[in-house]
């Protein structure tokens, strides 16, 4: 006998709503107190995660959006979760973890000039993985000042467009709609759209244990 399975309905996200923004001043402000509470200075920090002064001050003030790896080097520095970076206290565990549901077009989004992040289960507090629904502007390796390198692993899975990854080994891979790589973050590497329009992506990255935070602020 086959049996019945209850759906839960969610609403839909209408094709004209935009997703919600991430304030770039307001994840700024969040660092900035974090930094604060632990006593460090900008010149302290910067000897910690390897990212200049000046980085870390622009982005305090929100002046400039942090790629994944900056983040990555910060929140490890700092002992966080990137959860209390966008503004989201770790909670108490209270039995075995809840589904999370993202409606399509209503995940957070933080942008910057290569990638737009769409931060997936954005409610989920102490997530072992960082999942993103990406959309990649950059059309060039000119247009990074540098490759992206962080701890852990990285899933990416193409939706749509023309994507190719590039490392800084001299390795390469292009993907087509439905193809996917699993990889070593720590070595460099960039995402570039290479079609006609944008690439659209499921990225999935995973940090190692040992560098991955553990408070919240």
């Amino acid at each position: 006998m086959v049996k019945a399975v209850a759906v839960v309905k969610q609403p839909k996200a209408h094709a004209h709503e935009a997703p919600p923004s991430l304030d770039h001043k307001l994840v700024g402000g969040h660092l900035r107190q974090a930094r604060k509470a632990r006593g460090l200075t900008l010149a302290e920090l910067s000897e910690r995660s390897g990212i200049a002064v000046s980085t870390i001050s622009k982005a305090e003030r929100g002046d400039i959006a942090l790629t994944y790896d900056k983040f990555a080097a910060l929140a490890h520095s700092l002992e966080l979760e990137f959860d209390a970076i966008f503004g989201r206290r770790r909670k108490p565990a209270a039995g075995a973890m809840k589904p999370s549901f993202t409606a399509a077009g209503k995940q957070q989004v933080y942008d910057t000039p290569n990638y737009e992040y769409g931060m997936l289960a954005n409610n989920l507090t102490g997530k072992r993985m960082m999942p993103m629904r990406a959309h990649i502007h950059a059309r060039a390796v000119a247009d990074f000042p540098e490759y992206i390198r962080h701890s852990g692993e990285e899933f990416v899975f193409l939706l749509s467009g023309k994507l190719e990854l590039r490392f800084e080994n001299g390795k390469s891979f292009r993907l087509m709609p439905g193809d996917s790589l699993y990889f070593d973050s720590s070595v460099g590497h960039i995402y570039v759209s290479v079609g006609e329009e944008d690439a659209d992506a499921l990225v999935c990255c995973v940090d190692t244990d040992e560098h991955r935070p553990r408070g919240a602020i």
